[in-house]
């Protein structure tokens, strides 16, 4: 983990694609009224270029769920992800490397898409401590997750990353690659952890 990963901040994808998936499953009014409510009325009139407080992706989350209900904003949550991966695919990744990892071996795709992801975990876990681990399943862990942090909840609510992460490695790894966050610290775990299977 590098020295960035202390810096508290967050890749804006975590804001930009949560407005978009409201918007589309609800509407514009509630987006607005969400943003309001997480004292980030200035990103209804524009919505921001560069890394974000972690403590505003917290709170945006935290509203999202108190204000549509668990449901509803996990589904939201679910398209915020997916399009999260989209834009990753199409900005983030570069095609040469893309090819690749869907050529590799499942396994040695899978070692190499982790690496760089725990390269850059500093770009969407904030201060949270990211770890994997390789197996059948993988796993992922949150400790302190940023999406979840101070909130309680039934049930593992954490479904932005499941999403992404399912996306990516259903496109890079295996077209049947599924995710499932298993413990959530909202839910009383000690970690936001998630199982990868392919």
């Amino acid at each position: 983990m590098t020295g960035a990963a202390h810096t508290g901040r967050i890749g804006p994808n975590a804001v930009i694609r949560l407005a978009e998936a409201v918007d589309a499953l609800e509407s514009k009014a509630v987006t607005k009224k969400l943003f309001i409510a997480a004292n980030l009325e200035s990103y209804v009139h524009a919505l921001p270029e560069a890394m974000v407080p972690e403590g505003e992706v917290t709170t945006l989350h935290r509203h999202l769920r108190s204000d549509l209900g668990a449901g509803r904003a996990a589904s939201v949550s679910w398209i915020a992800g997916l399009r999260t991966a989209d834009y990753l695919l199409a900005n983030r990744i570069p095609k040469p490397v893309q090819r690749v990892l869907k050529l590799l071996p499942a396994r040695l795709g899978a070692f190499i898409l982790l690496k760089a992801i725990g390269a850059h975990a500093w770009t969407f876990a904030g201060t949270s401590r990211f770890t994997w681990k390789m197996g059948r399943p993988l796993t992922l862990s949150f400790e302190d997750c940023p999406l979840c942090r101070g909130d309680h909840a039934a049930t593992p609510c954490c479904s932005y990353y499941s999403a992404t992460f399912e996306c990516l490695f259903r496109e890079l790894i295996s077209a049947d690659a599924t995710v499932r966050e298993y413990t959530c610290i909202a839910a009383g775990g000690t970690a936001c952890r998630f199982e990868i299977r392919y």
